[in-house]
């Protein structure tokens, strides 16, 4: 059996599945313009695809199908293509001594895996052993506020609602909001297909399915889970809410954080301008707090409207405001910053 190696080499030769996907073209995009020191890309997508080529710095590359053995000469696999198959290729590619860091939920939950945020739990990734799952991009997007007020004073009770872009049901759904924006305002009807409700001036509870038991929809499942995981705590109380707004690529979250500890807000606003991979925007003389559009194509999850909780009268619940791009910081951006991490 090949070595499955710790770290990767540089450059390294990469492969991208699921390259014409709206993450697939942002993994394209990060790698770019962070200038991932890559020897070899080799693209992968659907058979449709086959035969197209997609831009790559000075360069154009074909896409290719993926098939038995495809993977077996690279040294890092990024892989975007949904959980059944990345429950088939990743461990052949991590077999064959390639790192996989997968997008998909099929690997999150099991405890070999890790499950990273950089800024968050880097230490983690010394424990991978071939794969690594890439988390929920609302995990992602919330615990980058969350690790610092943990830090400081610990996590007693999380309330969130979340307010999720269109780009988190992939290029069709992002298509879908376009397309029925514009036959609402020519006055025209449009039936959803890709969505189960209208988009256009529209929010409804995220389009995943309901456990009948719990009345929790797959989303806020997989929320709690993997905060909790990221977190390393098990067993913090989490509340959610996930509601799908007409927004193309950009997630926004309320959160509500009991602390152990009481901070003040000044503590809490110097807590987020320090923390990694955030930004303050927190104008109260403007009213100009964290936004969707604000936060679409940085890198910077923002984080604002810091208050302490009216409900409780001791001084131990902050409210905070986050938006983050879903397909950057939520997908994309993150798994590449997993495989700098292992350059390191």
């Amino acid at each position: 059996m090949p070595h499955r190696p710790v770290r990767l080499p540089s450059p390294a030769r990469l492969a991208i599945v699921g390259a014409t996907g709206a993450v697939g073209m942002e993994l394209l995009s990060c790698l770019e313009q962070r200038n991932f020191p890559v020897q070899q890309l080799r693209l992968f997508a659907s058979e449709r695809s086959a035969g197209r080529r997609l831009k790559f710095r000075s360069d154009t590359l074909p896409l290719e199908v993926l098939r038995q053995g495809s993977l077996s000469d690279v040294d890092l696999v990024l892989c975007s293509a949904g959980s059944k198959l990345a429950a088939r290729y990743a461990p052949q590619a991590a077999e064959g001594g390639a790192i996989v860091i997968d997008n998909s939920s099929a690997f999150r939950t099991q405890p070999q895996v890790p499950l990273v945020v950089p800024e968050v739990n880097p230490e983690t990734l010394a424990a991978h052993a071939g794969i690594i799952a890439n988390p929920n991009c609302v995990a992602i997007i919330a615990s980058l506020a969350l690790r610092p007020l943990q830090r400081a004073a610990g996590l007693r009770r999380l309330s969130m609602a979340t307010y999720q872009a269109a780009s988190g049901g992939g290029a069709a759904a992002m298509q879908e909001l376009l397309s029925a924006t514009r036959a609402a305002l020519s006055g025209e009807s449009f039936a959803p297909r890709v969505l189960p409700h209208p988009y256009a001036f529209n929010l409804f509870s995220h389009n995943s399915a309901v456990d009948m038991a719990s009345g929790l929809n797959e989303e806020e499942i997989k929320v709690t889970r993997e905060l909790r995981r990221l977190l390393s705590s098990p067993a913090l109380p989490i509340g959610v809410t996930c509601i799908r707004v007409p927004v193309l690529r950009a997630h926004a979250m309320a959160l509500t954080v009991e602390l152990d500890r009481a901070l003040s807000v000044a503590e809490v606003r110097r807590l987020m301008a320090e923390a990694a991979g955030l930004r303050l925007v927190d104008d109260r003389e403007r009213n100009l707090f964290p936004m969707p559009l604000a936060a679409t194509g940085i890198d910077e999850v923002l984080v604002g409207r810091v208050r302490t909780d009216g409900s409780d009268p001791s001084g131990h619940t902050i409210a905070l405001f986050v938006a983050g791009d879903q397909l950057r910081k939520g997908a994309a951006l993150n798994a590449v910053q997993i495989a700098e991490q292992l350059m390191l």
